[in-house]
């Protein structure tokens, strides 16, 4: 079986789409096996409510959990700790000021019962494409300007589908990703932020469970 990419599968740019199952018809969250990361393949994929999870030692596995965890303008949700972190100007936090130190941070978080990182060397050159594309974007906090902390993920239509964040210091990952969350939803018309499934931090911020089906019918509309 071969280990992540499939280097016979072929390239798809960004105008090339491929049509995955159908995620319904799923008996699990894994949806396709095999292919690769290429812009034309991952933009596919999320278009379709499907995005790659995997470990470094399996092939590509294109997953469609369910129920799925989102997060809508009316339920973001802002905790006192935050307000205060905010007004005390603990952090300054940018926008696209430097990705690949964001992913590579993603990359690097030690996270308690994974036994590695599903930030591979492949994915990082993937998305670093689809940065370059203008399809994935990233927020940063920065104390003493230093980096400390960050998130990204991709932005499809009134959709961002977030991906992963990392701190070096308390609140970092919280801070960039409330700030991008607030801009997307009152200056870019954004009306779904997919988490894909869920975490404390994500609960913290307003997220909810939908079923794979709702999510979906709703993704089609925002797209």
């Amino acid at each position: 079986m071969i280990k992540g990419p499939d280097p016979t599968f072929p390239y798809l740019d960004e105008t090339t789409r491929f049509r995955f199952p159908d995620p319904l018809e799923a008996e699990g969250n894994i949806v396709a096996v095999g292919g690769n990361l290429s812009p034309g393949m991952l933009l596919s994929a999320y278009e379709q409510g499907i995005f790659p999870w995997y470990n470094e030692d399996d092939p590509v596995l294109w997953q469609s959990p369910d129920p799925r965890f989102v997060i809508f303008p009316d339920t973001l949700h802002v905790s006192r700790t935050m307000q205060k972190i905010f007004r005390r100007g603990d952090f300054e936090i940018c926008s696209n000021k430097d990705f690949a130190a964001v992913i590579r941070g993603c990359g690097e978080v030690e996270r308690p019962g994974q036994g590695g990182t599903w930030i591979t060397d492949d994915i990082i050159a993937a998305y670093s494409e689809l940065h370059r594309l203008g399809y994935v974007i990233s927020a940063e906090s920065y104390q003493d300007g230093m980096l400390v902390g960050g998130c990204y993920g991709v932005l499809l239509g009134k959709v961002f589908c977030g991906e992963s964040m990392f701190s070096k210091v308390a609140n970092a990952s919280k801070a960039a990703f409330l700030c991008l969350a607030q801009f997307l939803f009152s200056e870019c018309g954004v009306q779904l932020i997919d988490c894909q499934v869920p975490t404390d931090h994500l609960r913290s911020f307003g997220g909810r469970e939908l079923s794979r089906k709702d999510f979906l019918c709703l993704l089609k509309q925002y797209l």
